[in-house]
């Protein structure tokens, strides 16, 4: 019944310290899954246990989509969750040993400091009101969590707080970026592209992903809120924007697109099944339709349901009137595209992960390297480099790569997409001196901070996953997962 946390997680404490994105997921209809006896325990922390309907009220503050859901039986998305949910606990329960507190005062500081309430230079708890409004949150639920956040916020600073840093680890830094090296390379491009995707296989992972392949259409509706139309002058004067606050709050309240619009004489532009390009069915762009006005407009999350929107100085009312979603066919040239570029992107991956097999075997030292380029019809060139900004052929992110390389090793470098891929050998290195007294003692000496900040939270974490019991009901979990069969 009992399970491991680090069966699922090897350490679900460091991803809140290092700072983890919140999951988008909501859960439906779960209230009356879980009654009575041990099944309303779905894990243990010490001796403390975790009641399943507090985790169910922690899933339902979180969003996800029905499709989402209906996959959530055949994932581990749930184990994912509750690990967060777990490592958050955690997280409270080392707060609370050191007495963090946020005062009233306090708390008052940091809302009135966010300028997302600001109006006119200055804090309003109308903006504030809208926000809690829009967000469907209450004023204490928006303040705990806010509270819950400066905590977290505090008890991180605490753990790594008048951190000295040796002039050593600054130096090491510095060296990392700073450096002459004098290498051999071979581009890998000609070798990934020697042979095309067939249209056997082309089409078999068509069939595999045909529900991928479909553009969303949107119908949507907006009108222009002018002063002429709203304040009885051309001036945005503050009748103007009264009668503003009044269409906002009406929209806020329930009130329709159309009757907004016949109220306030507003005229309205409606485009029909338009794509995430400005593009009509036909493929014919919307050109009388501004980029900016149609990002915000396209992006609205509900159907029917109107905003009022700010571009430029300019006030809209817009809303989605429809959405579809239609199959795109495997001739399409879109997604033929997309069908080659994932097979192409499959077929580097297995190609690289062939070749950095082969050099851990050492089959590139020596003349095998430029025997390897000679096979494949490749060249090896020579190349020195000084500088990350040194980009004729590498990007940054390779030449730091490049940069970590030991002189006499052989290395396969990509680049985040796997556009470019090379296999490089290092000659020789040369290292530059670092001043004490430079701006750039001061930038190296905060980038060896953060390495070492993060080693410390690692240290903590892995004192915490020792420090703690957890155990989860895996028999619960499976409860969970199942009703959404």
């Amino acid at each position: 019944m009992a399970t491991s946390i680090g069966k699922l997680s090897k350490s679900f404490f460091i991803k809140l310290l290092v700072g983890i994105i919140i999951l988008p997921f909501v859960f439906w209809g779960m209230g009356d899954v879980f009654r009575g006896g041990n099944q309303n325990v779905i894990a243990t922390i010490d001796s403390k246990k975790v009641n399943t309907q507090e985790f169910v009220d922690y899933v339902n503050r979180l969003n996800l989509d029905e499709e989402q859901i209906k996959s959530l039986s055949r994932t581990n998305l749930i184990e994912q969750i509750l690990s967060k949910y777990v490592g958050e606990k955690v997280m409270s329960f080392e707060i609370d040993k050191l007495d963090i507190v946020i005062s009233d005062n306090a708390l008052r500081n940091i809302i009135k400091s966010d300028k997302l309430f600001y109006k006119d230079g200055k804090f309003s708890r109308t903006e504030y009101e809208k926000f809690l409004i829009k967000g469907s949150v209450t004023a204490p639920q928006f303040e705990a969590n806010i509270v819950e956040q400066e905590k977290r916020r505090q008890f991180l600073s605490s753990l790594a707080g008048g951190v000295v840093i040796p002039a050593i680890l600054v130096d090491k830094e510095f060296r990392k970026e700073n450096q002459t090296k004098t290498i051999q390379y071979i581009d890998l491009e000609k070798y990934h592209s020697k042979n095309k995707p067939s249209l056997e296989n082309i089409k078999e992972l068509y069939e595999r992903n045909k529900n991928i392949f479909s553009v969303e259409l949107k119908s949507l509706r907006y009108a222009e809120i002018t002063p002429e139309l709203i304040g009885s002058s051309e001036a945005y004067n503050e009748n103007f924007f009264k009668q503003l606050d009044v269409i906002e709050n009406n929209v806020l309240d329930g009130q329709s697109f159309k009757d907004v619009a016949q109220e306030n004489n507003l005229k309205i532009i409606e485009i029909n099944k338009i794509n995430a390009k400005k593009e009509n069915e036909k493929k014919i762009k919307i050109k009388e339709l501004p980029d900016a006005l149609f990002n915000k407009v396209f992006n609205i999350k509900n159907v029917l349901t109107p905003e009022v929107i700010n571009i430029n100085s300019k006030y809209y009312l817009a809303e989605i009137k429809e959405r579809e979603k239609k199959d795109r066919p495997m001739s399409d040239p879109e997604v033929l595209k997309a069908l080659n570029a994932q097979l192409n992107f499959k077929k580097k991956i297995d190609n690289n992960t062939s070749l950095a097999k082969d050099i851990s075997l050492g089959a590139f030292e020596g003349d095998k390297f430029k025997k390897f380029a000679n096979d494949n019809g490749l060249v090896v060139e020579d190349y020195k480099i000084s500088s990350l900004k040194q980009n004729d052929i590498f990007e940054d992110a390779l030449i730091k790569r490049i940069f970590l390389t030991k002189d006499g090793e052989i290395n396969l470098i990509t680049n985040n997409t796997f556009a470019k891929s090379f296999l490089i050998s290092t000659k020789k290195t040369e290292y530059k001196t670092l001043d004490k007294n430079s701006n750039e003692f001061e930038k190296y000496e905060a980038k060896a901070r953060l390495n070492l900040i993060n080693k410390i939270y690692q240290s903590y974490d892995e004192d915490v996953n020792q420090k703690y019991n957890v155990e989860l009901n895996q028999r619960t979990i499976d409860r969970v997962k199942n009703s959404f069969q």
